[in-house]
Parts: structure tokens; sequence; C-alpha cells
């Protein structure tokens, strides 16, 4: 555990939290981009991807303005928001259910970021830290377009077809109760 003396301690410490969280996402990422159905949503989560390496390099930079070595802190905060997004991967049921979650798991981890980014961008206004400062709000700035995307895609789309696929599914299971089995009846979602 680093000693946290001075705001700069705390700073530094904050960053490489934040660094590991990026890390942690780009590797979660893929996961639910492949288990994703909604064409849009994939695309999204796609584009945040790369995003996401850009992200990674900008706080590569900003260690680097502060001749800081980039390493990360674990971040015991998004491996909890990611293991629960990763609990709905194996999770049977309709897609466009399924892509609601994933959709609400991934603003979880936006909200997260826009929150370190925002912490730490005060951090670097007050410590005169101007060329992480601009880098961070960078990232932020991306952060806060994604929830929007997801904000806007789930209201426009995906949340009225997962509320129409429950009673889609209602109406089915009534005709098909005895043709087909229960676990046949939803999407049965792979391991990823």
């Amino acid at each position: 555990m680093a000693d946290l003396n001075t705001l700069h301690d705390l700073f530094e410490d904050e960053l490489r939290d934040v660094y590991d969280a990026e890390k942690q996402i780009l590797k979660a990422l893929p996961k639910i981009i492949k288990a994703a159905t909604n064409e849009e949503l994939r695309n999204a989560l796609t584009m945040h991807l790369e995003e996401t390496r850009g992200q990674i390099g900008r706080l590569e930079q900003a260690f680097e303005s502060l001749d800081l070595k980039p390493k990360g802190k674990h971040c015991a905060g998004m491996a909890g928001i990611l293991e629960e997004g990763s609990d709905l991967l194996k999770e049977d049921g309709d897609d466009a259910v399924l892509d609601a979650g994933f959709i609400a798991s991934c603003q979880r981890v936006e909200h997260y970021e826009i929150t370190a980014y925002g912490t730490l961008m005060a951090w670097a206004k007050l410590l005169g830290y101007r060329d992480a400062l601009n880098l961070l709000k960078a990232n932020e700035q991306e952060e806060k377009a994604a929830d929007v995307k997801l904000s806007r895609l789930a209201e426009s789309t995906v949340n009225a077809e997962a509320m129409s696929a429950g009673e889609e599914s209602d109406e089915d299971e009534d005709e098909d109760e005895e043709e087909a089995p229960k676990a046949a009846r939803g999407r049965r979602r792979q391991s990823v």
C-alpha cells in the first residue's frame, strides 16, 4: 500500500487505479461484444473498445508528463463491476433482454470511470498538472459520450425490444408448452 502524505501521492495512486481499471475493461469488453446480439450495440461497444485503447495511451502520456512509470494498481471497484457484468454472460434468456442487461452493465462501468476521471481532473487542476489534466479530460469526454450513446440505444430500441420479448415469450410459452422443453425455449448462452 502506498504512503498517501500529499495530494500528489493520492493523485498518483488514483491514476494507477484508473489505469488498471481501463486495462480490465480492455479484457472484458470483447466478451460482451461477442455476446451482444443487437448490431448497433455491438458497433457501439466495438467503437468504445478502440476508444479504450486510446484512453490507456493517454493515461500512459499522463504518467510520462509527471515523470512516472505507467503502472497500474489493482482496481477492486472495477473488478467488482466487471464481475457482476460477467455473471450476465452466463445467463440464459431472450437476446433483447440480455442486450438490455449488457447496456446496464456497461453504463455502470462508464459511470465509475466518469467519477474517477472527474476526481483526477480536479486534483490535476489544483496541482498544476496541465498536460495530465488535458489528457484526463479527453478520456472523461469519451466516457460521457459512450454513456449517452448507450442511453440513446437503450431508450430508442433495446429496452422496447426487451419489453416486447417478455410478451412474446408468454404467448409462445402457452402455445408451445407441450411441444418444447423449457430449456429449449430461451436462447442458451455459451460461456465466453
